[in-house]
């Protein structure tokens, strides 16, 4: 959990948080242990008479219809005191779940990506490498659906140019991209910090809409994600993903799952705009604003993807749809394009799903992961609420 930042209710949760079934998980002091919770009126609801643990709660039929007229569930507080730390703290909305990701899905990170692996992962040849190859790269590839005729056009056209590229074939081509982002429990929340790899000097947020995942492939709603990213890393080799993804703090998701119910389907997320806010302690801010429409592959096809025949997630799975945002405004100098720096504040918001506010710091800076699946089960038995996983 670690050091904590000043945030309030009102400025995280969704603008119509009042007709929004919104489902986490707090740390509760109380109980001495994770919970997972509705959060209604400002007010932090146990759930755990329903379900220990969030993969359970989601795994319950008609889970949101539930929620929409529940009453009499144990308040536990204000979410201000979870938030200052009085009652306890905000974890991330997933427990058991895997925690997944779709990469290079929207026309502009497909082109960083190009360019990252041109230049080798040396930020400061990124320029000149997408002044040459935005022109021709950026007009092919918007608008262009995955796996269409016309994105095997554009493939020729790409190939015939000596322009092709190994994140061009999972952008456009027809099979995605879907790798392991972390690990089941070491996804840090709302308020956290999270971590850089200390090798990396190139390196950047990635704002991402992150679907929940039923294990029988239902998408029941959706939350923000941080898919914290090192493009030098990566850039030297698609091949060091792992460790260019997958580090101690590398993966930040809430403030809350909102279920899909009434007026919120996934025909309305799939029109969201997301927005990316850097602040730096040097006074350094970027802003930027992507829609969810750009996107290359739908919602669905990738879950399809994710979860078939060939593969399933008996406890789940959260889904990061990719980023929209490929920052790239200069900060170190010219030409050398955005690196985080130490105590960067990263805001990402959606007015339907709220803002998910982390802190940078290096991952081996940030608190270590301790608290996994045996943990919890420790925990759970001890409160007596195994019979409720």
């Amino acid at each position: 959990m670690g050091t904590r930042h000043s945030l309030t209710s009102n400025f995280i949760l969704p603008e119509d948080a009042t007709s929004a079934i919104l489902v986490g998980r707090v740390w509760s002091k109380a109980a001495n242990g994770p919970s997972p919770v509705l959060v209604r009126a400002g007010r932090v609801l146990d759930l755990t008479g329903l379900a220990a643990t969030m993969a359970g709660l989601l795994e319950i039929d008609g889970i949101a219809d539930t929620l929409a007229t529940a009453t009499n569930l144990p308040d536990i507080g204000a979410l201000d005191t979870f938030l200052n730390g009085e009652a306890g703290s905000l974890l991330a909305p997933v427990d058991l779940q895997a925690v997944k990701a779709a990469g290079v899905t929207f026309a502009d990170s497909m082109l960083e990506r190009v360019i990252e692996e041109q230049a080798k992962g040396d930020a400061s040849r990124a320029r000149a490498i997408r002044e040459k190859l935005a022109p021709v790269l950026g007009d092919s590839l918007r608008g262009v659906a995955a796996g269409s005729e016309k994105a095997a056009a554009v493939k020729a056209l790409l190939q015939d140019m000596n322009l092709w590229s190994q994140y061009l074939e999972v952008g456009i081509g027809p099979d995605a991209e879907i790798f392991t982002k972390s690990q089941p429990m070491s996804s840090v929340g709302c308020g956290d910090t999270v971590g850089i790899h200390p090798i990396s000097e190139w390196n950047n947020p990635e704002p991402e809409v992150v679907l929940a995942v039923r294990s029988d492939g239902t998408i029941l709603g959706a939350t923000l994600g941080n898919d914290v990213n090192l493009r030098d890393v990566e850039g030297r080799s698609a091949l060091l993903l792992g460790k260019a993804k997958d580090n101690n703090a590398s993966c930040a998701i809430g403030p809350f799952i909102r279920l899909f119910h009434d007026a919120f389907t996934l025909e309305v997320l799939s029109k969201v705009r997301v927005s990316l806010i850097v602040s730096g302690t040097d006074g350094f801010e970027m802003t930027g604003e992507s829609p969810m429409e750009a996107i290359s592959r739908s919602p669905e096809n990738l879950v399809s993807q994710l979860r078939n025949r060939n593969h399933q997630y008996p406890d789940g799975a959260v889904l990061f749809l990719g980023t929209m945002f490929a920052p790239v405004k200069d900060r170190r100098g010219a030409g050398q394009g955005f690196t985080h720096e130490i105590g960067d504040r990263v805001e990402i918001a959606t007015p339907l799903l709220g803002r998910l506010v982390n802190w940078v710091d290096r991952s081996n800076a940030c608190p270590e992961w301790t608290f996994g699946t045996r943990a919890l089960m420790q925990n759970l038995a001890a409160r007596g609420l195994l019979d409720k996983v």
